[in-house]
């Protein structure tokens, strides 16, 4: 068997493009719960806070800072040895409103299964004999 003929029945595999598919729509719903933390999470914990909550431009130089520089931006492009120490505080802030939303999303994804799941009828169970007759088959195969 050729390598390629190899890669096709690799690829063609259900499980392959299963996984394919589910990193196509993780892709999708990633940009959708970045907006929704961006674009919605955000603007309220702003309002609630009663200020910004990007704190990127927040840091500490290191060494000398000979123009006095307070601006992240000025200070890297100058050259200057920066502890950027807010930008990691709006990252961390951002990823722990993230993982809040998506454990919310989660936590409503189980709970409508576990009510989807409660509602389908439990299958009836398997009638005495039939049940018996299944064991007399099992049991002649075995002789």
């Amino acid at each position: 068997m050729s390598i390629v003929q190899e890669f096709r029945e690799f690829a063609v595999k259900g499980n392959v493009m299963d996984l394919a598919v589910g990193v196509i729509i993780g892709g999708a719903f990633g940009k959708i719960i970045d907006s929704m933390v961006k674009d919605i999470i955000m603007p309220v914990v702003s309002w609630i806070i009663g200020g910004d909550v990007d704190y990127s431009n927040w840091f500490y130089v290191l060494g000398d800072n000979p123009n006095n520089i307070n601006n992240l931006a000025a200070a890297q492009e100058a050259g200057l040895n920066v502890f950027a120490y807010g930008n990691f505080l709006t990252v961390l802030i951002n990823f722990l409103l993230l993982a809040w939303v998506v454990f919310l999303l989660v936590k409503v994804m189980n709970k409508l299964r576990r009510k989807q799941e409660a509602e389908e009828p439990a299958p009836e169970p398997t009638p005495e004999d039939i049940a018996l007759l299944r064991e007399i088959r099992d049991e002649l195969k075995r002789k």
